[in-house]
């Protein structure tokens, strides 16, 4: 994912939850609805979010320095995983703990018809940021599903705003379903209902975030894929003859280290050990871009260790 693309889709979804968090405010102090205010509450942790997501990329741009020489790219992965805690925290735990009051101690709607409107308004913007990430992420998705394009992403953001836009679509559904139940039957407890689903609706989505962004914040290293392609090219056959074991890791979502002992062909002189090691480093670029930093140490293949 390219930063600008992430960046784009970021500022869509920061945009629509803004206006949409304000107008659900004004619909829940209208209305009197628990699902209305939990999703209003919602669009403030999920506006917070993009706004984390924006400053981790900011911070990730930081030049490499003595204490930090492999630079700041992993602060991407940290803001990432902080905007999981605060979708969990903020968003699913309060909606849980609104709905279980609006269930135990129904209150009766004013106005419910204004809560519909801002809610199906708020279902149009959410498609909106929602198809804006989907066309952002698509080029890097390939042939993948949705979901393992989640789980191998090594890129956080795109992900991050798939979940919560998907999760933000569901929400609403869910508190028009609520709200709606409550005209018909006249009945408020189906409100509490509504807002008690979109808290567990949230905490789902927070705990994938969550296990995907601690993955990433220890260090994952290169995906099959790359892997593959890392290893044929480190060989070329006449002065490389193998790899004798490679370890990879995104040191941040643009940059992955390689190291790796090669076996170097026998008789050879420093001067074409090096020039093969230097070739190896720019075949690797090449078909992995994301290949920034790379050791290579070489040596003799043995059959039995010394």
């Amino acid at each position: 994912m390219s930063a600008g693309g992430g960046k784009k889709a970021i500022i869509a979804a920061l945009t629509a939850n803004a206006g949409i968090a304000a107008a659900k405010f004004v619909g829940a102090a209208i209305t009197g609805s628990a699902s209305m205010l939990a999703e209003a509450v919602h669009s403030v942790a999920d506006t917070s979010n993009q706004g984390l997501l924006l400053f981790g990329q900011r911070r990730a741009e930081k030049e490499a320095d003595e204490l930090h020489p492999f630079g700041y790219g992993r602060n991407r992965y940290f803001y990432s995983f902080v905007v999981a805690l605060v979708l969990f925290t903020l968003g699913s735990v309060y909606a849980i703990y609104e709905g279980i009051h609006k269930i135990q101690h129904p209150e009766e709607l004013s106005s419910p018809i204004v809560a519909i409107v801002i809610l199906v308004i708020a279902i149009g913007l959410e498609t909106y940021s929602f198809a804006t990430a989907v066309r952002e992420s698509r080029p890097l998705k390939g042939r993948a599903s949705w979901w393992r394009f989640i789980r191998n992403s090594r890129s956080p953001e795109l992900p991050v705003v798939l979940l919560e836009d998907t999760g933000a679509l569901i929400g609403l559904v869910l508190a028009l379903a609520g709200v709606g139940l409550t005209m018909i039957t006249d009945n408020a407890i189906f409100d509490g209902i509504g807002t008690l689903a979109i808290g567990i609706l949230l905490g789902v989505i927070a705990i994938v975030l969550i296990v995907e962004m601690q993955s990433l914040l220890i260090g994952e290293g290169a995906t099959p894929d790359e892997d593959r392609a890392i290893r044929e090219n480190l060989v070329d056959g006449e002065r490389i003859d193998r790899v004798i074991h490679l370890k990879t890791q995104y040191l941040g979502p643009e940059e992955l280290l390689v190291a790796a002992k090669v076996s170097i062909v026998a008789g050879q002189g420093i001067a074409q050990i090096a020039a093969a090691i230097d070739a190896a480093e720019s075949r690797v670029r090449d078909a992995v871009p994301t290949a920034r930093v790379i050791y290579l140490e070489p040596d003799l293949y043995r059959t039995q260790p010394v």
